[in-house]
């Protein structure tokens, strides 16, 4: 009887042993997280994380090795660093494990610093560069980019300087919404509402040009989200190459988490484009700032909005941007 009693402790112990060692691997059954399968690892922070964020800027203090571009200090850089390794550490906790980096304005034309990082972790990032529109020959260089992992561009009406009612009609945009069909790299449009109907005119115009209009073309970036501000967003749906950036919720609105006064405009804009066309961005490291986190960006899209099903959060939060950023 003892002996036996012996063998039960002994086997119990075995077994809590090897569940210990299991939960240590991370070999525990995933968690259901909002409805999306996340490993214990990816919820531990861990590198590998499901999400994407399509829009992260990232900068250094070394402005010797990286000058800024004429007319900025480093006064102006806010916060004063924000490395990659800086990033992981609000990103990773959230499960996030990709993301597609924007050319900081501070650089100017001169993408080395964004380049450079797609180099040192070409497994995390891709990018999306700021050329002269009105340079010798955007086209040229767009295809030269191409090759380090430049999936896209950043344009907006103050590159032109044109009015904005015609900011578009520049010969260098002609040449780069040109490219942009030929190589598969897109237009990214930090605009407002009043940019919108230049930039419908030009996807009539080069159909086969991908486009994605960032921060929602911010609406309520003064805090009303007007009506006729989302119906003229929602319109360019009818174009099938155009994307959305869903995101930059510290900005919009109320500007204040949990960010649930942007759900009627998030629901119209993923009704009219559909989930596969849109994508969630944190805009980091301002998402970070005063009183705003990440996880906050990343929990408004995962938990808050319950018109989304577990499918639609899923393209929100990875799909979209892997189909597009990262396809093989």
């Amino acid at each position: 009887m003892v002996r036996r009693i012996h063998s039960l402790v002994a086997a119990s112990l075995l077994v809590a042993i090897a569940a210990f060692a299991s939960g240590l691997r991370g070999d525990s059954k995933p968690l259901r997280d909002g409805g999306i399968v996340v490993s214990k690892n990816q919820a531990k922070g861990e590198p590998g994380g499901k999400y994407i964020d399509a829009h992260v800027h990232v900068w250094t203090p070394d402005t010797k090795r990286y000058p800024l571009a004429p007319g900025f200090k480093a006064e102006d850089m806010r916060p004063a660093s924000f490395t990659p390794e800086e990033l992981f550490k609000h990103c990773r906790p959230a499960g996030v494990g990709r993301i597609n980096l924007i050319q900081m304005s501070f650089y100017g034309f001169d993408n080395s610093y964004m380049l450079d990082m797609i180099a040192k972790y070409p497994d995390v990032f891709v990018g999306t560069a700021v050329i002269d529109p009105q340079g010798k020959d955007p086209a040229a260089e767009m295809k030269r980019l191409a090759g380090k992992g430049v999936r896209a561009f950043r344009i907006h009406p103050r590159l032109s300087k044109e009015p904005i009612a015609r900011w578009l009609q520049g010969e260098g945009y002609k040449k780069m919404f040109a490219a942009g069909a030929r190589n598969r790299q897109a237009m990214a449009c930090l605009i407002g509402p009043d940019a919108l109907p230049e930039l419908d005119r030009m996807c009539q115009e080069y159909p086969d040009t991908p486009v994605i209009i960032d921060h929602l073309a911010r609406i309520g970036a003064d805090g009303p989200i007007r009506a006729a501000d989302v119906d003229r967003l929602c319109a360019l749906a009818r174009h099938k190459k155009v994307l959305v950036k869903v995101g930059a919720f510290y900005a919009l609105g109320k500007k204040k988490a949990p960010y649930t006064d942007l759900a009627p405009l998030i629901k119209k804009v993923v009704a009219a484009y559909g989930p596969k066309r849109c994508m969630w961005e944190s805009d980091c490291p301002f998402q970070v700032q005063g009183d705003h986190t990440y996880q906050a960006s990343v929990d408004l899209v995962l938990r808050r909005l319950d018109f989304l099903s577990a499918d639609d959060r899923e393209w929100l939060l990875r799909k979209t941007a892997e189909s597009f950023f990262f396809a093989k």
